[in-house]
């Protein structure tokens, strides 16, 4: 199963819930997939979706599913570290309407850059090869730890004092 994040954010995500929906449809995908809609507008007819869950089916989704796509909130792949997936992130781009502004998108490159943990995803047409190649994919990526939350926790603090020098 594939579980896709967009988020609580106001503004719709349309491009990335499209393009799931796009590859089920011509049989890219061929598993299930369950999409988390948030406030886009799109209604997805090839998976099943939901527009908010609870924080206890998100926790299972990720826990369930083989892949999980998430959009640039840190709290989003960060679930799916803390119990030792890579996930695919799309970050959302305010060209598209999805944002304010493209902070997810700078958090994404600094968090790819510094860790090397995550699979990202910045032009949509790639995410279909990122899918098919996702086993490949994760293997270029530092998984060491993923499991032990201390490890996550410190990495993470790292990062946090990076961007916020005391």
């Amino acid at each position: 199963m594939i579980f896709v994040i967009v988020g609580t954010h106001e503004q719709q995500f349309n491009r990335l819930l499209i393009a799931m929906d796009g590859l089920v449809q011509k049989s890219v995908i061929n598993e299930p997939v369950i999409l988390q809609t948030g406030f886009s507008d799109y209604i997805p007819q090839n998976c099943q979706w939901k527009k908010f869950l609870t924080a206890q089916e998100i926790e299972s989704n990720i826990k369930q599913a083989r892949i999980v796509i998430t959009h640039g909130g840190p709290a989003s792949f960060i679930a799916s570290l803390q119990v030792g997936k890579i996930p695919i992130v799309v970050p959302r781009q305010k060209k598209y309407g999805e944002h304010i502004n493209n902070h997810q998108l700078d958090f994404v490159k600094f968090i790819e850059k510094k860790q090397n943990n995550i699979i990202p995803v910045y032009d949509i047409r790639n995410l279909e090869n990122i899918i098919i190649n996702y086993d490949s994919e994760v293997k270029k990526k530092d998984n060491k730890g993923l499991t032990n939350t201390q490890n996550f926790n410190q990495k993470f603090s790292e990062i946090v004092d990076d961007i916020f020098p005391k």
